[in-house]
């Protein structure tokens, strides 16, 4: 019996028809593949569309062109092209078959079989294709029911496809918190048996999976399993059980809160304060990133959830908030004001340009800051209270230094 695959937003994607209509060739169209497909039959959004053909890139690139999209070698020496349609890119991939691997590379060569294409994938969720035609379903290693069942499962031997593959672990893992309900054993297994492999892997990579994982529904009790399975003592010991503890705690503080999962915040909740500067550095994350991690594990202060936004913006306040158990509620809909005065103002009251106007702004926006940012109007005054006391100071100084000089 022929499963179609059920009608999603993303099928009228504009000149992905076009596109599927260049690309047909014998012995028939090409096929979507991958999350697009998977994600259509789990009713959830579809984020990027992949289309896979038995024609070489090189025709790819030509019928791309012909039809009148741009067409970018992205990877073409792996076989992928991106066509920029009107409705935003699609990648094109010809059909392959793995010729070596090693663990972190793979020579490939392309073929015209599409058992074989999918035979290389990862998982049998990934390896569902669809005719984005007729929206036929081929199905070659039980995918479908896997899915339906929340089930991750290795195509062939799990301990053979991570060792082609080290990254297949943390895939595992990723895939099974945002999709899983019972864990497949044997690819939990042969994790656990090969989890030493990950210390191959770049730390860039190792970042970008988990991450990744931290936002999923199932973050926290697939860390914990992690934990206990001993996934990412090689590479990240600084994460253990105290650090999932921490993580669960602050994912019950963003639901209570109405906020979205958040990948650095995760992280900074995961690992130890003391070690968030390394680990960091060691995931060469981008320095802002890697600045955020550092300080979000520094308390919300003693001035309260909106004068820590003023003064280090938003999101690490919200960070610093939720870390600690604080409400950031006073946040909501809240922007940081701008202090309704500058120095020229203060120099027309009559003070010097120099050090005193600069102490006598900060001691202006302290005020400011712990009268809750009140209007200009205020804000005036402060400044007309501030600058006759530096006035009066100066004055006391000078009347002190003439009477020592005459002493």
């Amino acid at each position: 019996m022929t499963t179609l695959l059920s009608t999603a937003s993303w099928q009228t994607h504009d000149g992905l028809s076009a596109l599927a209509a260049a690309l047909a060739a014998v012995p028939g169209n090409p096929r979507i593949v991958g999350g697009a497909v998977r994600d259509t039959l789990l009713g959830i959004a579809v984020a990027d569309i992949d289309l896979a053909t038995p024609l070489p890139p090189e025709a790819v690139m030509e019928r791309v062109a012909a039809a009148g999209f741009k067409a970018v070698p992205t990877g073409i020496a792996h076989g992928t092209i991106t066509a920029v349609l009107p409705g935003g890119p699609v990648e094109v991939t010809t059909l392959r078959r793995d010729v070596t691997t090693d663990g972190r590379h793979a020579v490939v060569a392309f073929t015209d079989d599409w058992r074989e294409d999918a035979g290389r994938r990862d998982f049998t969720m990934n390896a569902l294709y669809a005719d984005p035609v007729t929206g036929e379903l081929y199905d070659y290693f039980d995918g479908l029911t896997d899915l339906h069942a929340g089930r991750v499962r290795f195509i062939g031997d799990p301990r053979q496809r991570i060792a082609e593959d080290h990254l297949r672990i943390l895939r595992f893992f990723r895939f099974h918190a945002r999709f899983g309900d019972a864990i497949d054993d044997a690819g939990l297994e042969a994790c656990t048996q090969r989890a030493n492999d990950l210390m191959a892997l770049s730390r860039e990579r190792i970042a970008s999976e988990l991450l990744k994982l931290l936002v999923t529904a199932g973050a926290v009790p697939v860390l914990g399993l992690m934990v206990d399975r001993g996934i990412l003592r090689a590479v990240l010991p600084e994460i253990d059980s105290d650090g999932v503890a921490r993580l669960a705690l602050l994912a019950g503080r963003e639901a209570e809160a109405g906020m979205a999962a958040d990948a650095v915040r995760r992280l900074a909740a995961l690992v130890p304060a003391a070690s968030a500067e390394s680990v960091g550095a060691r995931l060469k994350l981008s320095n802002t990133d890697r600045k955020r991690l550092v300080a979000a594990t520094q308390g919300p202060g003693e001035e309260g959830a909106r004068a820590l936004a003023y003064r280090h913006g938003p999101t690490l306040a919200i960070d610093r908030l939720l870390l600690s158990g604080a409400d950031p509620a006073a946040l909501a809909g809240w922007t940081p004001p701008t202090l309704p005065i500058g120095g020229g103002a203060l120099v027309e009251r009559g003070l010097r340009k120099g050090p005193q106007v600069a102490a006598v702004l900060r001691a202006i926006e302290t005020q400011w800051i712990a009268e809750g940012f009140p209007p200009a109007p205020r804000v005036l005054e402060l400044a007309d209270d501030a600058v006759a006391q530096a006035l009066r100071s100066a004055s006391i100084d000078q009347a002190a230094a003439a009477s020592s000089g005459r002493a």
